[in-house]
């Protein structure tokens, strides 16, 4: 009886994510860097072109595709923005109990996010799912996010004091949603430009977050906002975001059999359902948690699941494409 082994080959590095580690490592090493190079400057006219970009690549004749499948969308959606926060609040006095309130609010950040575009329409496409509408639902996640984000944020942090959510929407405007507006205005003219050199917007995009991932920890670090932290609090906190992790996909995948969707849809749901969006994250932490030194703290938790999700999904994706092509053959 001969036993398969997994292609270890097959899985590579994440450059990204090797990337986003050695901003880390170089921000304790030198974290004056960042007010020498003026970072806050530089990424927040970053942030904008982001999402600039963003609306320029948005194609409504894809988007329009998956229209019809409300089941689906809805589905997705609300786990997206209501499911995720939701097991957030009703686990809240358990994790502040087991990592903080710090990290609660990270967390809870990370359940505010929208999907991410372009990973979860290639795990989607891999594991033999319904492209069309992940292409819809990973496409509205990031526009219906700009709003319902710093909302969410805004209700459970201003309940406190610790942020005026006029002054959010004020930046939030300014930075994404202007620039989002006019890249979609421009995306009859532009937008195949813009899909011509997507490798390199994608570059730009994953450099912008790099240095806010830089600077966020360069304020943090200053301001010793580590020392208290144990490493036994990082590896609770870890636990805990691969727990929601699969919280999130078990719950997604049993209401996608109640609703009786097909196996196409059903693996649409749980990717893009439970996939959040580092992009949208790094931007957001600079306007939602403005001059807030605990910013590297928040945006720790998004850091944690983007690298689990990535690797899970991609392995996950990879089997059941596999598995669809022998049933089928």
């Amino acid at each position: 009886m001969s036993i398969a082994l997994p292609q270890l080959k097959s899985i590579k590095i994440d450059k990204f994510i090797l990337s986003l580690f050695s901003a880390i490592i170089i921000a304790f090493l030198f974290p004056t860097g960042a007010g020498m190079l003026h970072l806050k400057q530089v990424t927040e006219i970053g942030i904008g072109f982001i999402f600039f970009f963003y609306g320029l690549k948005l194609s409504f004749t894809e988007v329009a595709q998956g229209l019809k499948n409300y089941k689906l969308h809805v589905l997705i959606q609300l786990s997206t923005f209501v499911l995720f926060p939701l097991i957030l609040l009703g686990l809240k006095s358990f994790l502040i109990g087991l990592i903080g309130e710090t990290f609660w609010i990270g967390l809870f950040f990370l359940a505010a996010l929208p999907s991410t575009v372009s990973s979860s329409v290639v795990m989607v496409s891999l594991a033999k799912g319904n492209v069309p509408s992940a292409i819809f639902n990973a496409s509205i996640s990031g526009l219906i996010g700009a709003f319902v984000t710093p909302l969410w944020i805004g209700i459970i942090v201003s309940q406190s004091g610790g942020m005026s959510l006029g002054d959010v929407f004020l930046k939030l405007i300014i930075q994404i949603l202007l620039p989002l507006v006019i890249g979609l205005l421009l995306n009859k003219k532009l937008g195949h430009i813009a899909k011509k050199n997507s490798s390199k917007i994608a570059l730009y995009d994953k450099t912008i977050i790099v240095l806010i991932v830089y600077a966020s920890f360069c304020t943090s670090i200053l301001a010793h906002m580590f020392d208290g932290i144990s490493f036994l609090n990082f590896v609770f906190l870890f636990s805990a975001v691969f727990c929601l992790f699969w919280l999130v996909i078990g719950i997604i995948y049993f209401i996608s059999l109640k609703l009786n969707l097909s196996l196409a849809d059903r693996i649409t749901a749980t990717f893009c359902g439970t996939k959040k969006s580092l992009v949208h994250a790094s931007a957001m932490v600079n306007i939602i948690f403005a001059n807030n030194v605990s910013a590297s703290l928040f945006l720790l938790p998004v850091m944690l699941y983007h690298i689990t999700q990535i690797v899970i999904l991609a392995i996950v994706a990879n089997r059941i494409g596999k598995r669809t092509l022998n049933e089928a053959a």
